[in-house]
């Protein structure tokens, strides 16, 4: 069993309740279509459960195959500067159909950020360190691709529909 690592902590993205009984970590690639066709069941999995779970993302991009992986993770990075990390990551995956290059600064306008700081922290390197320490967490944790899941620091064999499933099953 592949067990998550490092542990989760206030360096990571967290949306949901500390008090909540389930942690779940994705890793995911903003370009990756697997992770595109898990987007809304994670969506759905939050809803669902709401208060009973904890949801983290960490950067996994897939460079080689996916060339605005690590450019839309440095995107999802900057708008976390100004405390929008999840409105970008949600409009990255809902308009990952369209990913470009140019789109980044359009999903910036679009949520609110102010552009010129979005564009300077974009280059900064701690954002690419960022990145790069959540790639390496994967790595460690025996990441093999993207989404992988991570249920209360433990790797979950499976797919988001198979993770729902489990959740739901769990809580009944």
């Amino acid at each position: 069993m592949s067990t998550l690592k490092p542990e989760v902590s206030n360096l990571d993205h967290i949306k949901g309740d500390d008090s909540a009984s389930i942690t779940i970590v994705e890793f995911g690639d903003y370009q990756c279509p697997f992770c595109g066709d898990a987007y809304p069941i994670v969506k759905e999995i939050e809803e669902t459960f709401g208060h009973q779970i904890k949801f983290i993302f960490r950067h996994f991009p897939l460079a080689n195959a996916h060339e605005l992986a690590f450019p839309a993770a440095i995107a999802a990075e900057a708008a976390g500067l100004q405390d929008k990390f999840w409105d970008m990551h949600d409009a990255l995956y809902e308009n990952q159909y369209r990913l470009t290059a140019d789109l980044f600064d359009e999903l910036a306008e679009t949520i609110g950020l102010e552009l010129e700081q979005f564009q300077k922290d974009s280059a900064s390197e701690e954002i690419k360190t960022k990145i790069e320490d959540d790639f390496d967490s994967g790595v460690r944790s025996g990441v093999n691709g993207t989404p992988s899941f991570y249920v209360n620091g433990t790797k979950f064999d499976g797919g988001a529909t198979d993770l729902y499933q489990m959740l739901k099953e769990s809580t009944e």
